[in-house]
């Protein structure tokens, strides 16, 4: 089961509509005793990085995050959900993250692209992934977001967009600046991907 992290921040009958497409089964999970049955997890999200991190540790979400991560099973993380693996975010102040991938957020600066980044964009795929089978080596995607990703370690870096960082991977966790569920049909192709990835690079 597909397993969506409801924290109070995302998008998520957009993903349950995308799945549900698919004919998988997939739940919100509006406390961490219900990712008990989940083989997947999904934490959306869009809005605040403090707000966000806050709103994870006063529900409990982070440890079960960390438990899930553990266990080897995958996550994905979208948008802010993808932000908030990183150590630490700089909206509002220096806030720590989840710490699950090195690096950090900060607002976008000196870039190619407009800012805010809103609308369809181009990746380019920098390193191969399971996740994207049947998913153009070129391909577009929809964004909105004003913060980017700066990964420590180059090799948790997946795709790109221009000069910013679009995709990331780390074992059984995968992650998108990007919403998937929003851009159809290559979005699609990675969430379905997701539902049959099993965590293994």
């Amino acid at each position: 089961m597909i397993g969506i992290i409801n924290f109070g921040l995302g998008n998520l009958g957009s993903i349950v509509n995308s799945y549900q497409k698919l004919n998988t089964q997939v739940k919100i999970l509006d406390k961490p005793s219900d990712a008990e049955n989940a083989s997947h997890l999904i934490l959306p999200g869009v809005g605040s990085y403090r707000v966000g991190m806050n709103n994870l540790k006063n529900l409990k979400w982070d440890i079960e995050i960390f438990k899930h991560v553990k266990k080897k099973k995958p996550l994905l993380g979208i948008c802010l959900g993808m932000q908030l693996l990183f150590e630490k975010g700089e909206e509002d102040g220096i806030n720590p993250g989840l710490g699950l991938i090195k690096g950090s957020v900060s607002k976008i600066k000196n870039s190619q692209q407009k800012i805010p980044v809103v609308g369809w964009k181009d990746i380019q795929i920098i390193k191969e992934h399971k996740l994207f089978t049947k998913v153009r080596t070129s391909a577009d995607f929809y964004f909105v977001h004003s913060y980017e990703c700066k990964v420590e370690d180059e090799s948790n870096l997946i795709a790109k967009s221009d000069d910013i960082t679009a995709c990331v991977a780390l074992d059984n966790i995968f992650a998108t600046q990007f919403h998937p569920e929003k851009s159809p049909p290559n979005g699609i192709n990675i969430l379905k991907n997701f539902y049959e990835w099993d965590g293994k690079c």
